[in-house]
């Protein structure tokens, strides 16, 4: 009788252990999901693994696909990445969205183009404007 209690004893806390652990891993699985959309051409691993469905290896296959082949051009180009299907993709894409990768400020007056160079330059006067000659004055003013 003494083993069978112990047995029924261990059981129920096995038991107890499956239960919280399962209820631990049902919180911590679920994340929130990103207030605005993340940008695939600028973000980071941690900002991509934000959003429901991509983990610490999908992020790094996104971000080593981008350094592969260059910016995306759509939400859709995540496909051809091994492991984000069409079911996948439809989940995650109200998260995402794709757009031209920004400049650090710093950056951005060294790399303007020489078009907008020679606008700013056509733009600005190169010589002063001259003071308004003056009229001559009528004889009534002379006297």
């Amino acid at each position: 009788m003494v083993g069978c209690r112990a047995r029924t004893a261990r059981c129920f806390w096995f038991l107890v252990t499956l239960l919280v652990l399962w209820a631990a891993q049902g919180i911590c699985a679920k994340k929130k999901p990103p207030l605005h959309p993340i940008n695939l051409n600028t973000a980071s691993s941690a900002e991509l693994q934000q959003v429901p469905g991509i983990g610490p290896a999908t992020a790094e296959k996104i971000l080593q696909a981008r350094k592969s082949y260059g910016t995306f051009k759509s939400v859709d180009d995540l496909q051809a990445i091994r492991g984000i299907g069409p079911k996948k993709l439809d989940k995650m894409r109200k998260y995402l969205t794709v757009g031209k990768p920004s400049m650090p400020p710093g950056k951005q007056a060294a790399h303007s183009t020489p078009a907008t160079k020679a606008t700013t330059a056509k733009n600005q006067p190169t010589k002063p404007a001259a003071p308004p000659k003056p009229t001559p004055a009528s004889e009534d003013e002379e006297q």
